[in-house]
């Protein structure tokens, strides 16, 4: 991996927050984003967005071997292709001109951004997707967030339970932060790249620009904090 570290000032939670990682100026659904609080507390009010949009508008073509979960619950937006043998169920909302291709399987409540894709035997579940993000071969995300123009290379696995079961701690140079989730993901910053066939551990945060070599098991946050002296 290269470290590309973030070095910010150690004044509490302010390194912890979207703007860290995400420029939102042009996602539809920036609302969603607390932007004062840690980036993974989005997440968690995930659920409850999805539930607050009028779902239910499907704006492509459906072919008829593709599988829709209560499509009431199923928003896509025009410019869309959904290939055959995808699974999709609600709640969901998958945002314009993406790709859901063969053999995808999303879960409930995944929202996407414009021109993302979804890819053959990708899993998907309770993550969000910013505009261009990319999960195109044989990759699992779970109570993730991928950043803007982001790609996953063929197999990566976004890894969201603990081996032990406990809830996910992030940890940043040395300081641990509870979420109080029990499952949490990865936090991939925009315009990072993940090599194939690697593994992001539960609750790491990957900052901007993040790149990282094939086969590579990314264990730790690749933030570092610095104290400011005025």
């Amino acid at each position: 991996m290269e470290y590309l570290f973030l070095f910010i000032s150690s004044n509490g939670m302010d390194m912890l927050t979207p703007d860290c990682f995400f420029d939102l100026s042009n996602f539809l659904h920036k609302e969603l984003f607390l932007l004062d609080r840690p980036v993974w507390e989005s997440l968690i009010g995930l659920k409850n967005y999805l539930h607050s949009l009028d779902l239910g508008n499907i704006q492509c073509n459906i072919p008829n071997s593709v599988t829709l979960v209560h499509p009431e619950l199923i928003s896509i937006e025009e410019g869309t292709v959904i290939e055959p043998g995808a699974y999709i169920e609600g709640p969901c909302h998958i945002g314009k001109d993406s790709q859901v291709r063969q053999g995808a399987y999303v879960r409930p409540f995944v929202l996407t951004g414009e021109r993302c894709v979804i890819g053959h035997a990708s899993e998907i579940k309770h993550a969000l997707f910013l505009n261009g993000a990319q999960a195109p071969h044989f990759n699992y995300v779970g109570d993730s967030i991928l950043g803007s123009n982001t790609n996953l290379g063929a197999g990566v696995i976004c890894a969201n339970y603990r081996i032990d079961h406990k809830d996910v701690v992030v940890e940043v140079d040395g300081e641990l932060y509870e979420t109080g989730m029990r499952k949490f993901g990865t936090v991939l910053g925009d315009r990072s790249q993940i090599g194939c066939n690697s593994v992001i551990n539960p609750g790491v945060l990957l900052r901007k620009k993040t790149l990282s070599r094939a086969c590579t098991s990314i264990q730790k946050s690749n933030l570092r904090k610095v104290n400011v002296v005025n």
